[in-house]
């Protein structure tokens, strides 16, 4: 298996991963399938705004993908980014979301960002033990926010430190430009 950036081709099958969730589960708070085009389309806006998507591959099938974005468009933002990871079904377990977090974690630390944060389903609890066991600590809920097969839905947000909790932005370049 190796970790890599996404291309073109392998937006088919990031699109099966995404809309199997989307079909199965409450990861992912969407009721409507994606085309390979919508998924496109993400893929290039990340791209183009500097930020990763990358596939766990085993020759050319994609096993998963991940990949994080802004958390908040304000600059005050600027040094928090939101990561997800999708798995598919047959290959959780194996190790693949583990290497492809280490990967997004290892790209946030470089681009010079101090937190990562993870929104997860409260009833996800496969991914919050994941998620624990990888360093990220709950820091909160948000209740009844997301809705989808028929009922509310909780939103428990994660957060992981890339830097110490407190220290100062890695560049001396703190306030945004205008």
């Amino acid at each position: 298996m190796e970790i890599r950036d996404a291309a073109l081709p392998d937006i088919a099958q990031i699109t099966e991963i995404y809309n199997s969730i989307v079909l199965t589960s409450t990861a992912i708070y969407n009721d409507r399938c994606s085309t390979a085009e919508e998924r496109a389309d993400w893929w290039v806006r990340r791209v183009e705004q500097g930020f990763p998507v990358i596939v766990a591959a085993d020759g050319s099938s994609v096993l998963g993908y991940g990949s994080f974005g802004e958390f908040r468009p304000w600059p005050g933002y600027r040094f928090t980014v939101e990561g997800t990871v999708h798995i598919r079904e047959d290959v959780r377990g194996q190790g693949v979301g583990r290497q492809l977090l280490a990967e997004l974690l290892a790209r946030a630390r470089a681009m010079g960002k101090h937190v990562v944060v993870a929104g997860v389903d409260s009833e996800n609890e496969a991914s919050l033990r994941f998620l624990e066991r990888h360093g990220f600590v709950y820091v909160g809920q948000l209740r009844e926010v997301g809705y989808k097969f028929g009922r509310y839905l909780h939103l428990n947000f994660l957060q992981y430190w890339l830097t110490e909790p407190g220290s100062p932005p890695p560049s001396m370049d703190v306030e945004p430009k205008t």
